[in-house]
């Protein structure tokens, strides 16, 4: 199947400083319209837009991109006062090649609710002791489900579209892999009930996945917690790239079929974003109305630079078009030029639908493999 490569190539750029922001970049509190589509724009302290040209007029224009994803989602919890997630195994199995595959289940936030996920440990590197893992830490990777009422089974290999099953093909590659249900699907029942103090299922998720994160780089002496990824297709795209938005913790990722901008999604009909699952405001506070939203996609690919990130996105996709994707890609480029990481920016466009074929998974996990690999001693 032919792909159709994008790449904004540079060598490969350094972490991205939390500067303090200037007078003029920090006063730009509301975000005017058609700025979402233009992240590398700012408005100054006189209402003149002008182009970003340094790191920390384009910190402050980030702070500003997470507080209107806020407005849309929620706002983000303090998570100070959650509890440790409490690691308890419910399953283990071994599988073909050695791959060893544990279903788990942790807390999540303050209400003491539990997720269940299946965790992939790979085989261990031959001379090294499974009675001390940190000795082989692996990357980790975090693997986020599409809709589907199967949930986490999916890229488990369990059930469902076998060019979906990229836990486990992960997990055969080298990582350590967790695949956790989305909130609502799976295992994992749960009607959105305003008292929890979420303003949107996508907050609620979004939380849950920086738990998830928590796990990988708290409570797996396997894990390298430096070297974290995540990787969705379509509902799981989006998650990806919220939850990496809000969490830096996060270096590599990936989105299959996960996203367009706004304006393009079924030509600015937002109803399929609005139900208590994703972000209800959209409807109840922005009118279903694509300019009034206050974020787009462009912003959020733009918040990843300098880390690595790849979007995964069909000629044919019926339901995040083409077109806006290549806009989101094009917008975020001066960004990550800006910080000095072209190449981190890369786009496949292959000829198929809403669908993450054999060869574009072979290109992300290659990626994974690129910038998630151990780095050398000093």
């Amino acid at each position: 199947m032919p792909l159709l490569r994008v790449v904004f190539s540079v060598a490969f750029g350094a972490a991205l400083l939390a500067l303090p922001a200037s007078k003029a970049a920090a006063q730009t509190s509301d975000i005017p319209l058609g700025l979402h589509q233009t992240p590398s724009d700012f408005v100054d302290d006189s209402g003149r837009r002008q182009p970003i040209t340094t790191r920390e007029q384009w910190e402050a224009r980030r702070q500003e991109i997470l507080k209107g994803m806020e407005r849309a989602m929620g706002p983000l919890p303090d998570r100070s006062k959650f509890s440790p997630p409490l690691l308890e195994v419910l399953e283990r199995a071994e599988l073909e090649g050695g791959v060893k595959r544990n279903k788990i289940q942790y807390h999540t936030d303050t209400f003491q609710r539990k997720v269940r996920a299946w965790l992939f440990f790979p085989p261990y590197t031959p001379g090294k002791d499974p009675e001390k893992p940190a000795e082989d830490k692996r990357a980790g990777i975090l693997c986020l489900h599409q809709t589907t009422g199967i949930g986490k089974d999916e890229p488990s290999l369990l059930a469902g579209n076998p060019n979906l099953h990229y836990a486990l093909e992960l997990a055969q590659r080298g990582f350590v892999t967790l695949a956790p249900d989305y909130p609502s699907f799976g295992e994992y029942k749960y009607e959105f009930p305003p008292e929890d103090g979420y303003v949107s299922g996508t907050m609620k998720a979004i939380v849950d996945n920086l738990r998830a994160v928590d796990l990988l780089t708290q409570s797996l002496p396997r894990v390298d917690g430096e070297r974290i990824g995540c990787i969705g297709h379509s509902l799981g795209g989006h998650n990806t790239m919220f939850t990496a938005a809000f969490d830096p913790r996060i270096k590599v990722m990936v989105s299959s079929c996960g996203f367009t901008r706004f304006h393009k999604y079924y030509e600015g009909k937002l109803a399929g974003w609005t139900s208590a699952r994703y972000m209800p405001l959209i409807a109840k506070e922005y009118h279903n109305n694509a300019d009034e939203v206050p974020f787009d996609f462009p912003e959020i690919v733009a918040s990843f630079a300098p880390r690595p990130f790849l979007a995964c996105s069909p000629l044919h996709d019926s339901n995040f078009e083409v077109s806006g994707v290549r806009d989101c890609v094009a917008a975020a480029a001066p960004i990550y030029k800006l910080l000095g990481a072209e190449g981190n920016l890369r786009a496949e466009y292959p000829d198929c639908a809403h669908d993450f074929p054999p060869a574009v998974r072979e290109v992300a996990y290659k990626f994974f493999e690129e910038h998630l690999a151990p780095k050398p001693a000093q």
